[in-house]
């Protein structure tokens, strides 16, 4: 096949933007490792939630199949997207090409990819402190970004990762922010909701990040994007302010 001919598409902000969507949102995807037993391809479901910078976080139990896998050979995928009404290859996915990091419990990053795990997904504080539950990051080498017939890219951890350093000075102040905002802007919240066409419920900040930040009310999860990539806490939560009251 010739270029011209490629199914591959040349790398637009709009596939990026896509990509970020699909794994600052997911709250579960498909996960392949090999096997540490038989060798063979292992796929299975898992939670999933992300570190500010982007990378996926999962939380798994020692007891699936998959996880003395990851240990075995940390080499895995990840697939991301859900399917909506109709076709379900007509709907965006994304496939991320990774690499398993255990954290360990006495680390530093323990307490904040454990506080944005249960931001993401509530409903894993029944099971987080167990002790046979593990996080581990899937730390991104490459991406395959499907987003509907006629529309694949191949993506690089650069179009997908913050910076560190940027990551980094979010995260120290995220919560706080992040809590501050949920207080004084309940109505603005809920107008941001009804304007991505949700109905009324509770919603709520969960989450923040360079990019931008997600609501979420039950099942339901919202991103909304920043202008600009934000390289501080300040600039963030100037950038979140302002999208809240941004009536139109």
């Amino acid at each position: 096949m010739s270029e011209d001919q490629s199914p591959i598409r040349p790398t637009t902000p709009q596939a990026i933007q896509l990509a970020k969507t699909l794994i600052r949102t997911s709250r579960y995807g498909a996960l392949a490792v090999l096997d540490s037993v038989t060798g063979r391809p292992l796929a299975s479901r898992v939670a999933v939630a992300t570190d500010v910078d982007g990378t996926p976080v999962i939380l798994v139990s020692g007891l699936a199949a998959h996880t003395p896998g990851l240990i075995a050979n940390p080499a895995c995928s990840l697939l991301l997207g859900e399917a909506g009404k109709g076709d379900p290859l007509a709907h965006p996915r994304i496939t991320l090409h990774c690499t398993a990091f255990k954290i360990e419990r006495d680390s530093a990053d323990y307490a904040r990819t454990r506080r944005r795990y249960l931001n993401h997904n509530p409903k894993g504080s029944l099971y987080v402190d167990l002790g046979d539950f593990v996080f581990f990051r899937l730390v991104v080498e490459s991406a395959s970004l499907n987003g509907g017939f006629g529309k694949a890219f191949n993506l690089s951890r650069t179009d997908l990762i913050n910076p560190s350093e940027i990551a980094d000075a979010i995260a120290s102040s995220e919560q706080s922010g992040i809590d501050d905002a949920n207080s004084k802007y309940e109505k603005e919240i809920d107008l941001l909701a009804k304007r991505h066409n949700h109905a009324a419920g509770r919603w709520k900040i969960m989450s923040l990040d360079p990019d931008g930040f997600n609501l979420s009310s039950g099942d339901h999860v919202i991103r909304s994007h920043f202008p600009v990539q934000a390289d501080s806490n300040g600039v963030a939560l100037e950038m979140l302010t302002g999208v809240l009251k941004t009536r139109r």
